[in-house]
């Protein structure tokens, strides 16, 4: 049960680190848009922050530590749980 529970938070995060990302292609200088961003930037960052000492964006520009961040997040919980469902 709480192996599902810690699965199913995990999926969220990853959701909003998805969303966290591809508001990131789109301009938003104010209005509910900027603050969802900025508030989805406080929880997402600190996670992502981690890869990003690590990956270095493609090219100068394209910042690809968010597929290394989600891969580990999904394979380390899923990991978890299988270890701890035996």
């Amino acid at each position: 049960m709480i192996m599902m529970l810690l699965v199913r938070l995990v999926d969220v995060y990853s959701f909003l680190i998805f969303v966290y990302v591809m508001m990131s292609w789109v301009p938003h200088e104010k209005g509910v848009l900027a603050d969802v961003y900025r508030a989805l930037g406080m929880l997402c960052d600190p996670y992502l922050d981690l890869f990003r000492k690590f990956v270095p964006p493609l090219g100068g520009m394209v910042d690809v530590s968010p597929i290394l961040a989600l891969l580990v997040l999904q394979f380390g919980v899923r990991l978890i749980a299988a270890l701890f469902s035996f």
